[in-house]
C-alpha cells in the first residue's frame, strides 16, 4: 500500500490498490475474520447470495442497514436506435436491480 492509499476500515482485511474484490478474496476475508474455514466461509457467503438473489427475483428489496438496499425496478418500453442502420427498435418493457449504498458505505467511500 503506498502513501496515497486510504488505510483500510478497522477490522477490514488489507486489499492491493487497483485491484478487484472477487467471490474467491471475499470469501477468504470472510475465513479470516469470522475464523472459519475457507470451504465453510465459501458455504456462508453462497448462501447469503443466494437469499438476496432469490428475494429480489421475488421482487423484494433486501436492505442492509449501513450497507445498502437492493431493489426490482420498472423499466418501461420505449424505442431506441438500431445502432447499424439507425432504424427505430422497440425496446420492450423489462425489469433491472438496483443498488442505493447505506450511509455507513457511503461515509467508508467518502473517507478514501
Amino acid at each position: 500500500m503506498n502513501n496515497n492509499s486510504p488505510a483500510p476500515l478497522p477490522g477490514h482485511s488489507q486489499y492491493q490498490e487497483g485491484c478487484s474484490m472477487r467471490k474467491p478474496e471475499l470469501a477468504a476475508a470472510i475465513a479470516e475474520r469470522a475464523e472459519l474455514s475457507k470451504d465453510k466461509a465459501s458455504q456462508v457467503l453462497n448462501v447469503i447470495l443466494d437469499e438476496i438473489t432469490g428475494s429480489v427475483a421475488q421482487g423484494q428489496d433486501v436492505s442492509l442497514i449501513g450497507f445498502g438496499t437492493f431493489t426490482v425496478r420498472e423499466r418501461a418500453a420505449r424505442t431506441g436506435k438500431n445502432p447499424q442502420t439507425g432504424q427505430p427498435l422497440a425496446i420492450p418493457a423489462s425489469k433491472t436491480v438496483a443498488f442505493k449504498p447505506g450511509k455507513g458505505l457511503k461515509d467508508a467511500v467518502g473517507k478514501g
